[in-house]
């Protein structure tokens, strides 16, 4: 490294650095760690579940603090223990305290009555003036009904940048917005190589984000704490290379905490095993999440029901019965059937 200026120094030397500074490729590390210790002598303990993830419990409380590099929530049921948390970490650390949650990483939070909103409607925004749409249509849908895209339709964009940038904002806006997630896995395949009609695909889904910028995901404070998840795919639903798309989705009571959709790593011979395959993802998330809940407090002690509309995939799970057609799926997939039983 070069010595910062106004540091005198002889040609051939080298600075010997006595702790982590910004910039470098340990320094996230290298915090985390301090953070850690930190955290951990004032009692609380990281989750096995999701390292920056730290809890301190006691017989009548619970503190939570999730880590997002140097941004972090603090909640729980003990606001005497919350407020000495804060005064214990601003003796560590330069810190500044914005008061109850509003505003984070990008995702605006509201109250109501009703329960809290997660919206990205500033997100959306900036968005849509960096592609600078010169016309105000609107459409219904982020993608047209019974639409496949291939990497050679239509001819190659000149520039791939503005694609390129608005097609990673996209896929950082689905953490609030499920309803585009299918699209944004669609055009985020061509990112390479993209061409005049994946480039007519992204905007429609700024098109539909501009009718929709103020939707919002609920979640009810009355909702229940019952855990439930819906598994679906398509079968050789890419018109390139034969694979099946996987898509879920993991309600707690009313509200959505999980989803995803995700083309499959293996071309699956039946629609059977492309369902089972998709049952396999859901499967794991289900049993991350009951650790997580685990770990915030919230135990589930009813099994998880997960919803699919493929009978033979349903008795492939409840039988475990050799059948000739289903002699070649891996055993990871077998996962679902373990966690079943």
């Amino acid at each position: 490294m070069v010595p910062p200026p106004g540091v005198s120094h002889n040609p051939g030397e080298v600075c010997k650095l006595k702790k982590a500074i910004y910039g470098l490729k340990q320094a996230p590390r290298a915090w985390f760690e301090k953070f850690s210790i930190v955290i951990e002598s004032l009692g609380f303990t990281s989750s096995p579940h999701d390292s920056a993830l730290f809890v301190k419990c006691s017989p009548h409380s619970r503190i939570l603090l999730s880590l997002y590099v140097d941004d972090m929530i603090i909640t729980g049921d003990d606001v005497v223990g919350i407020t000495n948390l804060k005064l214990q970490l601003a003796k560590q650390f330069e810190m500044k305290d914005l008061g109850t949650l509003r505003y984070f990483l990008g995702i605006e939070v509201d109250y109501s009555p009703r329960g809290y909103l997660l919206s990205q409607s500033k997100y959306i925004s900036t968005i849509l003036a960096q592609a600078r749409l010169a016309d105000t249509r609107t459409v219904d849908t982020p993608l047209e009904l019974n639409t496949r895209y291939n990497s050679s339709d239509g001819v190659p964009l000149e520039d791939h940048t503005l694609y390129r940038t608005l097609v990673g904002s996209l896929v950082y806006l689905t953490i609030t917005r499920p309803d585009i997630a299918y699209a944004v896995h669609v055009v985020s395949q061509f990112v390479s190589s993209p061409t005049t009609v994946h480039w007519a695909a992204v905007l429609r889904i700024l098109r539909y984000l501009r009718d929709t910028q103020f939707q919002s995901l609920l979640f009810p404070s009355s909702s229940s704490l019952e855990l439930r998840a819906y598994s679906d795919a398509d079968w050789a639903g890419s018109p390139s290379d034969r694979k099946s798309t996987t898509g879920f989705c993991i309600f707690l009571g009313d509200s959505l905490i999980s989803w995803k959709r995700k083309k499959q790593v293996v071309v699956s011979r039946s629609s059977t095993e492309a369902e089972y395959r998709a049952m396999a993802s859901t499967t794991a998330e289900i049993v991350w999440l009951r650790w997580l809940l685990e770990s915030m407090g919230v135990s589930l002690t009813a099994p998880t029901p997960m919803y699919c509309d493929n009978m033979s995939v349903i008795q492939i799970t409840r039988n475990s019965v050799f059948h000739e057609r289903t002699k070649h799926i891996e055993i990871d997939c077998h996962f679902t059937r373990h966690h079943f039983q």
